[in-house]
Order: structure tokens, then sequence, then C-alpha cells
């Protein structure tokens, strides 16, 4: 158990089931969203107040931001901890690729506490990943999830070295791409180039599993409290390419 880790119970959590955590603890966190999306802490179960359509909103207005080199507005002093140090109250879930080049809260322009970062190479999802997910749309009440891959990927590289020349990687790294060789078997279909193509597959499979296997989201999407997207980021001109088809 980890001080102050909001993933963490005193009691160790492996002996609770994922539905009651996820819904048991939702009284923990507070916040109050301010009119330029920040959310504040405020009290005990308190959320975003942002719809999914609005979070998206300020997700792209964000990276419309970081392209066109605005002044960033993004809240991170002392006054902005000091609130934060009472609750979290994020509006977006991004689950993003580990590469130094692609910094979440830089490339949408957020401060503290407003993004729930999942971030790992290749943007895929495995058990934790998809715990963490879920806790941040099944308690922390996120109303939108974004599964951000990026432009020459190194991982999806791997994936596509793997399809196409057999080629092998030492300790886990194999392991860790096998989950994006379907999209680069997928994006084969599609001709044009194969990495840019299984980088934009992979994303949006990754994205529409979320959608269909989680029954937290499932359950967050039928009731129209989540939306769930997949993107692409390009270091060339810096703007984000949006997949809202899921």
């Amino acid at each position: 158990m980890h001080a102050n880790c909001d993933c963490c119970s005193d009691t160790g959590v492996p002996r609770i089931g994922r539905r009651r955590l996820l819904f048991g603890a939702a009284g923990i966190f507070a916040a109050t969203a301010l009119p330029n999306g920040v959310a504040q802490a405020a009290s005990p179960a308190a959320k975003t107040s942002l719809s999914p359509v609005d979070a998206l909103k300020l997700m792209k207005e964000g990276n419309e931001n970081f392209r066109n080199e605005a002044p960033s507005l993004a809240a991170n002093g002392r006054e902005r901890r000091l609130e934060l140090a009472r609750g979290q109250a994020p509006f977006c879930v991004l689950v993003g690729c580990s590469d130094s080049r692609v910094s979440p809260e830089i490339l949408f322009g957020r401060g503290l506490g407003e993004l729930f970062i999942v971030r790992n190479a290749g943007n895929t999802v495995d058990t934790a990943a998809l715990g963490s997910i879920e806790y941040g749309v099944g308690v922390l009440g996120v109303p939108l999830v974004v599964v951000l891959g990026h432009q020459s990927c190194g991982a999806v590289a791997a994936a596509v070295d793997v399809v196409e020349k057999n080629a092998t990687f030492p300790g886990v790294i194999g392991e860790m791409v096998q989950p994006i060789v379907p999209a680069v078997l997928e994006a084969k279909s599609q001709g044009g180039d194969l990495l840019e193509a299984s980088v934009r597959s992979n994303a949006r499979r990754v994205a529409k599993r979320l959608t269909t296997q989680s029954l937290v989201i499932k359950d967050a999407l039928t009731g129209g409290k989540v939306k769930v997207v997949g993107a692409r980021y390009s270091f060339s001109d810096g703007q984000v390419e949006w997949m809202e088809d899921i």
C-alpha cells in the first residue's frame, strides 16, 4: 500500500472484488467543475460536472492551443496543489504510449488533476491498465477515455517487424508487443504505409475493446456517462487526429 495513493485500500485490495472496489469507494473523491474545465477539490463524492461531449471539446481545444503555441492556462501552482490535496476529479482517462515525445498534459494543455493517465509502450491495455481505466470511470466518474497512439511508434514498429520479418526481441519485449500484432494484421489489408496504418488500427482496436470487454465501461456507456475515442498524435505538426467512430 502506498501512502496517500487513491488506488490502494487499507485492506490491501486483493480481498475486495473489482465491482465492489469500484463502486464502494466512490465517496472518497471531491471536485466541482470550474468554467474553464479545471476541477477544484470540494466535498466528498463530488466529481467533474463535464459531460463526455464537453470533455472531448476541452481536449480538442487544448491540442489546438498547443499546435498554435498559445500561452498555457493550465493550473499548476501552489493553490492548485493545495486544492488537489483534498481529492481529485479528472475529466479524462488518457491511455497513451510511454514515448518521451508524447507528454499528455503538454499536448492537450492540461494542468494538475485533470488527466488520469495510463502509459506503456504501444498504448496497450493489460489487466493493470484495464483496472486503472475502470477505476477512473467507475470511481472517479471520468466522462471521457482517450486511447492515444502516435506517429512512428516504436512498439508498433516492433509488432510490424514480427509480422513482416518474424523478428524476435530480448527479454519480455516480444511479449509486450504481441497484443499489437492483430492490429498490424488488420492494417495489412488496408494498404498504404503499414506502420502508420497499424498505429491507427491499434488505437482504434484498444478503444473498441474497452467498450466491449469492460462491464464498468459498458455500464457507463449505456448510461451516457462516458465516451471512448481513439486518437493519433503527429510529431510533424503536433496535431491529434480523432477517431470517434468506435
